[in-house]
């Protein structure tokens, strides 16, 4: 499968990271952070913009500091925010406090309120589909009303428009009200896309059995997907499509830590699709971009322009054996 072009529609949040300073710092120890860009979709976006594609991000940011915060990093990383609205009242920006360690990592994520899930159906409707070459979203823009029935609303508008459905599982169990309204949505969601890309973990939870995330992933391709990445951390991925499966490894790297690398693998696979690569070799660039990302601090400070991927998939050795 590859797209038109690559220009990308993207639903989803964006949000603020916090870094405890200097890498390496542990959270109840540190006395100053590094704030960046958040948000799993805002962090796609900036893969893809940083390798020559163009983004438009559609959702609500909280009408204060730390929203404008967010409005002013989609403008410094050039994401379109023309369907980005603020919201005032309770509603706030979602916040994360990352560690930059592997070992007893540590993850703090504020999500109460958030103006991510006040995306209305009124705000799908107003964007221009035919301008698109693809949509992207992640899976926590079902995880509450009215964001949920906006996202579904989208799909049907871009599908409507001629549009591939992308989809990033990024299950956040945190955010749902259960796990049994969750399998549900995602199964709904799933089965409308084209691609769907996530781990072993969250195609298992997709199947309602954790030892069947595999099955499930194939069940989607044979239920009509184009394609299912099934990743499978240092084991590499398996992408699955109507002609068969490719299986890759993964890149080494001096890992500074865990997080961000599911964005950029999703960047650069989707930038990969859109210029022309191969299967095998799209996932390899998203592989590329997710070593890369790990070994940096900051998710979207972190993405690779297309200069510093081209080099790093001509100095690296071949991704390890899948």
């Amino acid at each position: 499968m590859q797209l038109n072009g690559n220009r990308f529609i993207i639903i989803g949040r964006a949000g603020m990271d916090f870094y405890p300073d200097p890498p390496g710092t542990k959270t109840e120890a540190a006395t100053q952070f590094f704030a960046c860009l958040g948000g799993s979709s805002a962090n796609i976006g900036v893969a893809i913009c940083k390798l020559g594609g163009s983004a438009d991000l559609v959702t609500c940011v909280s009408d204060d500091a730390i929203g404008r915060f967010a409005l002013n990093q989609l403008d410094y990383y050039g994401i379109g925010r023309q369907h980005v609205r603020s919201v005032g009242g309770e509603a706030r920006n979602s916040l994360a406090v990352v560690e930059t360690t592997i070992e007893d990592h540590q993850s703090v994520i504020y999500r109460n309120g958030a103006a991510d899930f006040e995306m209305t159906e009124a705000d799908v409707a107003a964007v221009d589909y035919a301008q698109y070459d693809a949509l992207i979203t992640t899976g926590t823009v079902f995880a509450a009303e009215p964001s949920r029935s906006a996202a579904f609303s989208g799909f049907e508008r871009a599908k409507a428009a001629g549009l591939p459905l992308i989809f990033d599982i990024d299950y956040r169990p945190y955010s749902w009200p259960s796990a049994e309204v969750a399998a549900d949505v995602y199964s709904r969601a799933g089965a409308l896309c084209d691609v769907i890309v996530g781990n072993d973990v969250e195609f298992g939870f997709m199947a309602g059995d954790y030892d069947r995330g595999l099955d499930k992933a194939r069940a989607l391709v044979a239920e009509g997907a184009k394609i299912a990445v099934y990743k499978m951390g240092e084991k590499g991925a398996i992408t699955i499509t109507a002609e068969g499966e490719v299986r890759t490894g993964i890149y080494k790297t001096e890992a500074l830590k865990p997080t961000g690398a599911g964005d950029s693998f999703m960047g650069g696979f989707v930038s990969g699709l859109a210029d022309g690569l191969p299967m095998r070799d799209a996932v390899l660039q998203g592989s590329a971009a997710a070593a890369m990302v790990v070994a940096r601090v900051g998710c979207a400070p972190a993405m690779p322009t297309r200069d510093e991927l081209d080099g790093f998939l001509k100095t690296h050795e071949g991704p390890s054996a899948a």
